[in-house]
């Protein structure tokens, strides 16, 4: 399939922009090719599409369930217990909104972890989009969970040991306070074995940091440093409460990093130490959380909140610009997940928007990044792309009446059981 986006606004000048396969194959003024689809890019501007780097997809199915308190009560009285009622078919369908939601403000790759994974594989290729899928495992030290997650584990990856072309896989331990030592020296073990990334929440609260002391006699970081965890396959999620050595670590292990502001300040975990990362090189993205602790994916907000966050935490309005909000949400993440994407050239991945200037957002233009960071939301999204397909165009989603209504009577048969 080809798809040839005419007259359309790149930095600062308009463009032709072509996209054979799923690939952008030429970027130009007034290219002389011809194509399947052409779009009009007038009042138009394209912009590589953004990365979700953190989040738990079919959440979409509590949105609003449980709000305003602290971490670990909304976890283990409200969220866990109704987790637990989930079925495959339920996960499918919140995966599928989750899906719809990112296609409509922007988002084509998410780094998921969950539960019923199969779910989430069918909605992530029915909906066309990209994503890392986590294996979760959780096994609060008892032995029969050891067994038995290391054994689903195993048996998951001898099944699907290769990734898609737009689904990778990965493994999940929850957190250091959900998963035993041993459980996580043999996911490292199993990571280096298989060439996954371990995806796991890291010092997301001063509690985790205590209970970590108290139970092993270091910090969460140095814990994770000293049973051999640490390595560049790691992303860790929050990575809030650091000291500078900690901070050392997670640079010198190349250890990557998905920071989650809007979660963050919601359940009020504390404030992420951008700016010392940043300085030591650490690669940092940027991601949502799941729609419990946020309540939406919209990455463009996301990009506001932690640009401001940073600001009001520091005193300093310089802290944060928006060019570099902008790049964690984008050439960051591909880094991370080692997507040939983030920038609009030729080569790389066709994973883009079209965003409408005319969207009052929008108007003026004086810095377009600036308006990306600082005043659009989702809605300014006209057209998403992704591996080269048009997944909406006019801000149209095909099917979309359809989820929305199943999601709907899906949730009122879970709060019945």
């Amino acid at each position: 399939m080809s798809i040839l986006i005419k007259k359309v606004l790149l930095d600062d000048a308009l463009v032709d922009v072509l996209i054979q396969g799923d690939l952008i194959a030429e970027v130009g003024p007034d290219l002389s090719v011809a194509a399947e689809t052409v779009i009009d890019g007038t009042d138009k501007a394209i912009v590589p599409s953004l990365i979700n780097a953190h989040t738990h997809a079919a959440m979409t199915l509590l949105r609003g369930y449980a709000d305003d308190m602290e971490l670990h009560e909304w976890l283990q009285n409200h969220i866990w217990p109704m987790e637990h009622k989930l079925t495959k078919d339920d996960v499918y369908w919140g995966t599928k909104l989750a899906c719809l939601e990112m296609i409509k403000t922007g988002t084509t790759f998410f780094c998921d972890m969950y539960w019923h994974m199969a779910g989430s594989i069918r909605a992530v290729e029915d909906m066309g989009l990209r994503a890392m899928l986590s294996s979760v495992f959780i096994d609060f030290g008892d032995p029969k969970k050891i067994a038995h997650f290391k054994t689903r584990t195993q048996e998951f990856f001898a099944r699907q040991n290769t990734s898609t072309s737009r689904v990778q896989f990965a493994l999940g331990p929850h957190a250091i306070y959900t998963v035993s030592r041993e459980s996580l020296i043999w996911l490292a073990g199993f990571a280096r074995d298989n060439d996954l990334m371990i995806h796991i929440h890291l010092s997301e609260t001063r509690r985790e940091v205590e209970d970590c002391v108290a139970a092993h006699g270091a910090t969460p970081v140095r814990y994770l440093r000293d049973i051999g965890f640490l390595g560049p396959n790691i992303l860790a999620a929050h990575a809030i409460w650091l000291d500078e050595e900690e901070m050392d670590l997670l640079a010198e292990h190349d250890v990557k990093i998905a920071h989650l502001p809007t979660s963050n300040m919601k359940l009020c975990s504390g404030s992420f130490p951008y700016r010392r990362l940043h300085q030591r090189g650490v690669c940092i993205g940027l991601g949502t959380d799941g729609c419990s602790s946020n309540n939406n994916l919209d990455m463009f907000e996301e990009m506001k909140f932690a640009a401001l966050k940073r600001k009001s935490t520091t005193n300093d309005p310089t802290a944060m610009p928006a060019p570099e909000a902008w790049h964690c949400a984008t050439a960051s993440g591909a880094r991370i997940f080692g997507l040939n994407a983030g920038r609009i050239a030729p080569g790389l991945l066709a994973d883009c928007l079209l965003l409408d200037l005319n969207h009052p957002q929008l108007v003026p233009n004086h810095n377009l990044i600036s308006n990306m960071v600082y005043a659009a939301n989702g809605d300014c999204v006209d057209t998403t792309i992704c591996a080269g397909k048009i997944l909406m165009q006019g801000r149209q989603v095909p099917g979309e009446r359809e989820i929305i209504q199943e999601v709907k009577a899906r949730v009122r048969a879970l709060l019945q059981r």
